[in-house]
C-alpha cells in the first residue's frame, strides 16, 4: 500500500502541468461573442444570402456543390459541427439559439451538421419514439434560426446505435446493434424509417415546413459511420472476437448464390474447415479479421453488395417522404471495400483525424506527432476515398487537443481541401464556438478532445479556414490525377487494404480521386493494379506538360509543391507554407532559417506555431488592403493539467479553466511601406485594443502573443 501511495505521489509531482512555467499565460477573455464590425466579424466579407428555392444546394454538372440557380458555379461551404449532448449543454433555448446562429454567420459558417440529434431527443426517455418535447422544440427553433442566417443543414438520419428505442442511458456510447441491423434486419429498418417519419417529416412550427422538404436541408447522412466492417471493429471485445453471428446466415446465402455448391467454393478458397458446407449454411465467418485469406476477400465482396443494397433501400424511404436533396453514408474507413460501397452515392462524405484519442478518461494517450512530418496523411487518406464527379464532404476532421502541433490543422486542412476542390469542410466538435468561457457543463469546464470551441488554437484555425477555404484564397488545382477502379476485382484478402501511401502523396500536388476504369486515361493517372509510385507518375505528368517543369516537388526528399504554386510542404522539417494573393501563412515545427512567403517574411520565432496574414478589406489583396488580420497560434492548455509522462502523451487530469496560451514571439517583415502603420491585439471576442507597435516606412516588428491585454491569437495590422 505504501508503495502505491509513493507511485501516485510521484505521478503528481514529476509531471505537473506545464503551467508551472512562466511560458504559459492565462486567457483573460470571458465573453467569446464577436463584436459586430470587428476584424473577426466575417458577415460582410462572407455574407450568407437568404435560403430560398432557387438557392437550394444541388450537385452541379461537374460534381461540385452549387446553388440550384447557378449549377455550373461551385460553392464552398464551411461547416459548423453541432454535436451537443447534456454534458456539453444540449440544444440552446430560443434566445441563445438566436445569438448562436448569428455568431456562426459572423464566424463565416454557411452550413451546419447536426449530429446525435436522435440521442438528444431520446435522452432519459423510456418509450420508443417518445421524443423529449422541450428538446424537439429547441432543435426546431435552432434549425429555423440557422436558416434565417443563411446557414444550410446536414443531418444524420441516425447517429446513435440506440436510435429512438426507449430505456437506454448510453446513447452516446458505441453500444447497441442497430447500425448492423440496418443491413440485415427488417425490424431495424422499420425502426429507422419511423425515426425519419417522426423527426425529419414532422412540420417545424418555426419554418412552417417539414424538415425533410425544407430548402435548407442540403444533405442527409443515412447513418453515421455505419459500414459493416467498421461497426464490427467497434463492437469487438476480448469476450466477443470476430464478426457478429447475425452475419453468418446472410453470408452463407450469398455464398450459395455465388458458388452453388460446397465443392465449387472449396475450389476457390482452397480449403474448408471440417463440417463446413454451404448446403447446411455452416460456412463460418473469418475467425481473425486481420488474417489474409480468400474467405476474407469474399466477405468484403458480400459487404459491398449488402451495403449498396442498404443504401438503395434507405434512400428510397427518404425519397418517398419527399426529400430532394443529396444523400450519403459510410462516411469513414477509407478502404478499398468501403470505396466500392460508396460508388453510387449522391455525394461522398468522410471523417478523418490526426492523433485520435478514444475518450476523456485518465490514461488516454496521444502520439504527440506532427501531421506535417507524416505528409498530412489524415488528409491524403480521405482524398483517395473521393469519387471524382461527385460532391465531397468532410463531415468530421480534427487534429486533436492536446497534441502540441494542432495549429497545423488550421492551415493544412483548408489549404488542401481547397486544392482538392472539396465542397464542405467540417472540423468536428461539440460545437465550433462557445458564447463564453465558464458555462456550467461538464464538457465545458476545460478544453477537451472534440471540444474545439474553447481552444484558442483550434478557433484560430477555423478563422483561417473561413478565408483559405470558403473565401477561396487557395485555388483548386487544374491537375486531376485519377485512380482507376475496376470493381470487385480490386478487392484483396486484406480487409484493411486501402490506397497506398506512396501514391496518395499525389494529393499534395493536384486533385486525386477514384474513377471507373472505363473512363480512365493511363497516361495521366494511377492504373490498377497499383504498381506505380508517385515519383514515376509526376515525371510522366511533367513529360506531358500537365505539371510545370519548374514545380519543386521531390518525393525522395519529402518536398511537395502544389500544381498551383500556392502550397509548399517540407516533410523533413515539418513546415507548410501557403502563398496566395489574399493570404500568406506558414506552420512550422521549428524555424531554422527565415521563411520567405512573398508579402510576409518570418525572420525568426521563439518556438513552433502558425503565422498567417490575410487581407480583410473586401476584394483586395495583401498588397492593397489597408487592414490585415494577423493570426499567431502556438499551443494552449488548461490550468493544472497533469500528465503521466514528461512527453505529455498520456493524460492524468485535464485540469480546469482558465485556458492558458504558450508564450511565443515572431519577427515579421511585410513588403510594404506606409506613412503610418500600427499593430493592435484583437481579443478572442474581436475587441481591438490599443496598438502594441507602430511606425512609418518599412513595416517590420516583433510580435508577441503575450500582450498587455492578455494573450491572444489575433492582431490587426493597419496602414
Amino acid at each position: 500500500m505504501r508503495r502505491c501511495l509513493l507511485v501516485a505521489a510521484l505521478l503528481c509531482t514529476w509531471f505537473p502541468d506545464a503551467g508551472a512555467s512562466d511560458q504559459w499565460v492565462p486567457v483573460r477573455d470571458v465573453s467569446l461573442e464577436l463584436r459586430t464590425g470587428s476584424p473577426l466579424d466575417f458577415s460582410s466579407l462572407l455574407p450568407n444570402a437568404a435560403i430560398v428555392a432557387d438557392r437550394r444546394i444541388v450537385a452541379g454538372p461537374g460534381g461540385r456543390l452549387a446553388f440550384a440557380e447557378a449549377p455550373e458555379k461551385p460553392v464552398r461551404m464551411l461547416c459548423a459541427s453541432l454535436a451537443w449532448s447534456p454534458a456539453s449543454g444540449g440544444f440552446p433555448d430560443h434566445e441563445a439559439a438566436d445569438r448562436y446562429a448569428r455568431q456562426l454567420a459572423m464566424h463565416g459558417y454557411n452550413i451546419a451538421r447536426l449530429h446525435f440529434v436522435d440521442a438528444s431527443l431520446m435522452f432519459g426517455r423510456q418509450r420508443d419514439f417518445d421524443f423529449d418535447p422541450e428538446t424537439l422544440d429547441r432543435v426546431h427553433y435552432l434549425l429555423a434560426a440557422l436558416k434565417r442566417h443563411g446557414i444550410y443543414w446536414i443531418i444524420d438520419g441516425l447517429s446513435s446505435s440506440r436510435g429512438a428505442y426507449g430505456g437506454y442511458d448510453d446513447r452516446w456510447d458505441a453500444h447497441g446493434d442497430l447500425k448492423l441491423g440496418l443491413h440485415l434486419d427488417r425490424d431495424a429498418i422499420a425502426h429507422w424509417r419511423v425515426l425519419q417519419e417522426k423527426f425529419l417529416s414532422r412540420v417545424n412550427p418555426y419554418t412552417g415546413t417539414a424538415t425533410i422538404r425544407d430548402d435548407a436541408l442540403a444533405l442527409v447522412i443515412l447513418a453515421n459511420e455505419n459500414g459493416i466492417e467498421f461497426d464490427s471493429v467497434v463492437h469487438e471485445r476480448p469476450e466477443r472476437p470476430g464478426y457478429d453471428e447475425a452475419l453468418s446466415g446472410p453470408f452463407n446465402r450469398w455464398l450459395l448464390s455465388r458458388y452453388g455448391s460446397t465443392e465449387a467454393l472449396a475450389r476457390v478458397w482452397g480449403v474448408l474447415d471440417a463440417g463446413e458446407r454451404l448446403e447446411t449454411a455452416s460456412v463460418r465467418l473469418p475467425a481473425n479479421r486481420y488474417a489474409d485469406e480468400p474467405r476474407m476477400r469474399d466477405l468484403q465482396a458480400f459487404f459491398v453488395e449488402t451495403e449498396r443494397a442498404s443504401t438503395l433501400r434507405m434512400s428510397k424511404v427518404l425519397r418517398d417522404l419527399g426529400y430532394r436533396g443529396l444523400i450519403s453514408t459510410y462516411n469513414n474507413w477509407p478502404t478499398v471495400q468501403t470505396a466500392l460501397s460508396r460508388r453510387d452515392l449522391d455525394a461522398v462524405t468522410m471523417n478523418t483525424y490526426h492523433d485520435w484519442v478514444g475518450g476523456y478518461s485518465p490514461g488516454s494517450a496521444q502520439t504527440q506527432d506532427s501531421s506535417l512530418a507524416g505528409g498530412a496523411n489524415y488528409m491524403r487518406m480521405i482524398a483517395a476515398a473521393r469519387w471524382l464527379g461527385k460532391p465531397f464532404i468532410v463531415s468530421e476532421y480534427d487534429h486533436l487537443f492536446w497534441n502540441r502541433y494542432r495549429y497545423e490543422a488550421g492551415l493544412a486542412m483548408p489549404a488542401y481541401a481547397a486544392l482538392q476542390g472539396w465542397d464542405v469542410l467540417c472540423r468536428h466538435g461539440h460545437g465550433p464556438i462557445a458564447l463564453a468561457y465558464g458555462e456550467p457543463f461538464a464538457h465545458k469546464r476545460a478544453m477537451l478532445p472534440y471540444a474545439i470551441a474553447l481552444d484558442p488554437v483550434a478557433r484560430a484555425g477555423e478563422t483561417l479556414s473561413a478565408l483559405l477555404f470558403r473565401r477561396g484564397d487557395v485555388a483548386t488545382s487544374a491537375l486531376t490525377i485519377p485512380f482507376a477502379v475496376r470493381g470487385e476485382e480490386d478487392l484483396s484478402d486484406d480487409m484493411q487494404a486501402r490506397e497506398p501511401e506512396n501514391l496518395t502523396d499525389l494529393a499534395l500536388v493536384g486533385r486525386i480521386g477514384l474513377l471507373p476504369v472505363n473512363g480512365f486515361d493511363r497516361e495521366t493517372g494511377v492504373s490498377q493494379p497499383r504498381e506505380q509510385d508517385a515519383g514515376t507518375i509526376l515525371a510522366a505528368l511533367r513529360d506531358h506538360a500537365a505539371l510545370a517543369a519548374e514545380n519543386r516537388t521531390d518525393v525522395a526528399s519529402g518536398l511537395y509543391e502544389s500544381e498551383t504554386g500556392q502550397i509548399l510542404l517540407d516533410r523533413r522539417i515539418g513546415q507548410l507554407r501557403v502563398s496566395a494573393s489574399a493570404t500568406e501563412a506558414a506552420a512550422f515545427s521549428s524555424l531554422r532559417e527565415p521563411i520567405e512567403l512573398g508579402f510576409m517574411r518570418i525572420a525568426q520565432a521563439d518556438g513552433n506555431g502558425l503565422v498567417a496574414i490575410s487581407a480583410i478589406d473586401a476584394e483586395r489583396t495583401l498588397s492593397q488592403s489597408r487592414r490585415l488580420l494577423l493570426i499567431f497560434a502556438t499551443d494552449a492548455q488548461n490550468s493544472n493539467m497533469v500528465f503521466r509522462d514528461s512527453d505529455e502523451k498520456v493524460i492524468e487530469d485535464f485540469g480546469e479553466l482558465p485556458v492558458r496560451i504558450r508564450k511565443n514571439y515572431v519577427d515579421l517583415e511585410l513588403s510594404r511601406t506606409a506613412g503610418k502603420w500600427s499593430v493592435s491585439p484583437v481579443g478572442l471576442d474581436g475587441t481591438v485594443y490599443p496598438p502594441v507597435d507602430r511606425g512609418s516606412g518599412r513595416v517590420a516588428f516583433r510580435l508577441s502573443n503575450d500582450t498587455p491585454y492578455g494573450p491572444t491569437t489575433y492582431f490587426l495590422v493597419e496602414m
